[in-house]
C-alpha cells in the first residue's frame, strides 16, 4: 500500500511540475513574440508574467482604455475556431509595445494586482 501512495505523490508532483512548466513556457514565448512584432493585448500581459485570472481583467480594462484614447492598433484577420468548429475569419487588433505602454500610462487601476500589471507594462 505504501508504494501506491508513493506513486500518487510522484504522479501529482509531476503533474504540478508540468503545469508550472507550461505557464513559464507560455510567458517566454509571449515575450519573444512581442519583441518581434505587434501582438494582442493578452499576449503583452502574459509576457509580463501574470496568471490567467489577472490577465482577463487587465486586458478588458486596457481595451476600454484603447477605445477612450483612440489607440487603434493594427487590424488583422485570423481564422480561428473559438467554439471548436467552423474556422471563421475574425478581425483582431495587434498592438506594439509602445502603444501598450501608452495605454498602461493612461490606465488608473484600483486593485493592487492590476497596479502591478500597469507598472510591468510601463516598464517594458
Amino acid at each position: 500500500m505504501a508504494s501506491v501512495a508513493a506513486r500518487r505523490v510522484l504522479r501529482d508532483r509531476a503533474r504540478a511540475n508540468r503545469a508550472a512548466s507550461r505557464e513559464r513556457r507560455a510567458a517566454l514565448i509571449a515575450a519573444h513574440r512581442i519583441r518581434k512584432a505587434a501582438r494582442s493585448l493578452t499576449t503583452h500581459v502574459i509576457a509580463a508574467g501574470f496568471t490567467a485570472d489577472v490577465v482577463t481583467g487587465a486586458v478588458n480594462a486596457l481595451r476600454n482604455q484603447a477605445r477612450k484614447t483612440g489607440i487603434l492598433g493594427v487590424a488583422a484577420r485570423i481564422r480561428r475556431s473559438f467554439t471548436g468548429r467552423h474556422r471563421l475569419v475574425h478581425i483582431v487588433k495587434r498592438y506594439t509595445r509602445a502603444q501598450v505602454a501608452q495605454l498602461a500610462e493612461n490606465w488608473k487601476p484600483r486593485k493592487a494586482e492590476y497596479k502591478t500589471v500597469r507598472a510591468a507594462l510601463i516598464a517594458v
